[in-house]
């Protein structure tokens, strides 16, 4: 039955998701499908209930496997009430690796857009260096940019000096900021504060990266005047062919895996 998947949300990535598993012989229904399906592909991230996630989880049939991306505690608790069997794909650290690919190269999109100079001999200073910063960095200074990570650990400072940038200690940034009008942060976590923005050139543009609520003081930087973007979904906004062909790929994995078990 897992070779028959309903593809639940209709964006483009999960279009495209839904395209690369019926070339790899599954039988895919739409959303009004749930109850005949043995599998779920649901959208990334999940972070509330939608009306459509709710018939079909009323739909579908206890036991039924529910791949999503990024489950929040509403749809969580939901599926769990009806029975399904959750496994989030996003954590799979190979969809991880190389959904960053995508991130970074719509990041390009967004720093070429949105500043009126090249990236060419420019300095970017790229806040953390796990898999979309390094993927992030390494695109930006093949494209002749001046790029500086800055990152809490040794190793990830080690590893981007080897990459041929700069690296900084995260503590430093006070002292980093003024000389940086494009600044990209890929930490989860509160690195952008007031003070910090405030530190800042005039006309800066702030990409924060991290998930919801990212590490950015958006609030302070509006009144700062710094433009501050949160990029949230950049491999689904910006490539998703890619994206979906991706999810697409892992799913197949998972299911693999689980015919696999003994």
């Amino acid at each position: 039955m897992q070779k028959t998947i309903c593809v639940i949300g209709g964006d483009a990535r999960q279009q495209a998701a839904a395209r690369a598993l019926r070339r790899a012989g599954y039988s895919v229904l739409p959303p009004s499908g749930a109850g005949r399906a043995g599998c779920l592909l649901l959208p990334l991230p999940l972070d509330r209930l939608t009306p459509e996630l709710s018939r079909a989880f009323a739909a579908a049939r206890p036991g039924t496997l529910a791949l999503g991306g990024r489950f929040g505690a509403e749809v969580q608790a939901a599926a769990r009430q009806a029975g399904l069997e959750t496994v989030d794909y996003f954590c799979r650290p190979e969809l991880a690796a190389l959904n960053a690919v995508p991130t970074a190269e719509g990041c390009l999109c967004l720093l070429m857009q949105l500043r009126d100079r090249t990236l060419w001999q420019s300095p970017v200073l790229v806040l953390g260096y796990g898999r979309i910063g390094r993927a992030l960095a390494e695109r930006l200074s093949a494209l002749g940019a001046w790029v500086t990570v800055a990152a809490r650990s040794p190793e990830q400072r080690a590893n981007a000096r080897c990459a041929g940038c700069r690296a900084a200690p995260l503590e430093q940034l006070e002292r980093l900021l003024p000389g940086f009008d494009a600044v990209v942060n890929t930490i989860p976590a509160p690195v952008l504060d007031r003070t910090r923005l405030a530190c800042l050139p005039p006309g800066a543009l702030v990409i924060d990266l991290a998930s919801s609520p990212g590490g950015t003081d958006f609030a302070a930087a509006k009144d700062l005047g710094i433009r501050a973007e949160h990029a949230l979904s950049l491999p689904a906004r910006c490539a998703p062919q890619t994206a979906g062909e991706l999810v697409a790929d892992t799913v197949q994995t998972i299911l693999q895996e689980r015919e696999d078990q003994p």
